[in-house]
């Protein structure tokens, strides 16, 4: 078996202090690594990504909404918090959910959350996930703005403060649905965004919704027995109509995020209209990109789906560039710095 297929080829030592626990203070003042297709590294930032464009390329945004998804409570007839992560709406006033503790919450459990809102904790979904049921008359998402709270990322060691809810977000952020934001979209403020299109740089979107599995480290050594957990996704026919006119004029297509590579990639390779499913692609090496020329990627944790893609696509460059950017005192994870990765040049 190829070594590249082995889990174990994906690890690798980060101090804890490289591990951002807040973002910078404004949008636009994050760091950027560039790979160029020659091999080379650049250390640079977020602004340089309008230099790094040319004249018809193509910038591909992920425009999910994260909302505050966590909510706390306590279990019926005692004192036990419970926490509810809240995943996807199965019906009207139907989730499926992450509960906590799950084993001490049999179904027909209640939890009393704020605001006097009772909830029912049914059957297991499979995949960790429960049925939480809702009382007839509530909003769930409203609820969830009202009383959530943001679901920082685990390895961000403090509460979710009130600023979160605008930082953890992307500028064009507008379809609901996420419990991870799409972080490479994090460094991406409107003015940036004004200065690629005043370039000739085209912008297209599509919604992945992420889950709690883009933090989930895999245990399969080899790496072609792992799954991913689904997510929904929707690339609309104008952002596949936009690819071919990217190709058509000799542009690059640029996704902001893995969960955009993901998404395009979960396209047929002669689409001609969009897609409305879920995908649970699960990019690693080896692996032959079919729409997607240069990634803009924040750092991931090790051993991580995410990682395996960014080998996927830069090969075996990335430790060098790994080990680059911890001893040049990058900020790793979702509040921190950003990667602009050109395919590699081959003979």
């Amino acid at each position: 078996m190829d070594f590249a297929q082995l889990l174990s080829n994906y690890d690798y030592e980060l101090p804890p202090e490289r591990i951002a626990q807040r973002p910078p203070p404004h949008r636009g003042d994050s760091r950027l690594l560039v790979w160029n297709a020659d091999g080379s590294l650049h250390d640079g930032t977020i602004r340089d990504v309008v230099g790094l464009l040319n004249e018809g390329d193509l910038l591909v945004l992920n425009d999910t909404r994260v909302f505050p998804a966590r909510l706390m409570g306590e279990k019926e007839g005692g004192s036990a918090r419970v926490e509810i992560l809240l995943l996807e709406e199965l019906a009207p006033g139907r989730w499926a959910a992450m509960v906590r503790p799950g084993r001490r919450l049999p179904p027909g459990t209640g939890v009393r959350l704020g605001g006097e809102v009772r909830v029912t904790v049914e059957e297991a979904l499979g995949q960790g996930r429960r049925r939480v049921d809702f009382p007839s008359g509530v909003e769930v998402i409203d609820y969830a703005w009202k009383w959530g709270h943001v679901p920082l990322p685990p390895y961000i060691r403090r509460p979710d403060e009130e600023a979160d809810r605008e930082r953890y977000q992307t500028v064009f952020a507008r379809t609901t649905g996420s419990v991870a934001a799409p972080t490479a979209g994090l460094h991406l403020d409107a003015t940036l965004l004004e200065r690629c299109r005043s370039k000739g740089v085209e912008q297209a979107f599509l919604t992945l919704h992420v889950g709690p599995g883009t933090f989930r480290p895999l245990d399969e050594e080899d790496l072609r027995r792992d799954r991913l957990h689904p997510e929904r996704l929707l690339v609309p026919d104008a952002t596949v109509e936009a690819l071919h006119a990217c190709r058509q004029r000799g542009g690059r297509v640029v996704a902001v995020g893995t969960t955009v590579c993901r998404a395009l990639e979960s396209l047929p390779p002669d689409a001609h209209e969009g897609l409305d499913a879920s995908t649970s692609l699960f990019i690693h090496p080896p692996y032959r990109f079919r729409w997607v020329d240069v990634l803009l990627t924040n750092f991931h944790l090790p051993r991580s789906s995410l990682l395996m893609l960014v080998a996927a696509f830069a090969g075996e460059r990335w430790k060098k560039a790994y080990e680059h950017a911890v001893s040049s005192g990058y900020r790793f994870y979702s509040y921190g710095d950003a990667n602009w990765i050109e395919r590699e040049e081959r003979a």
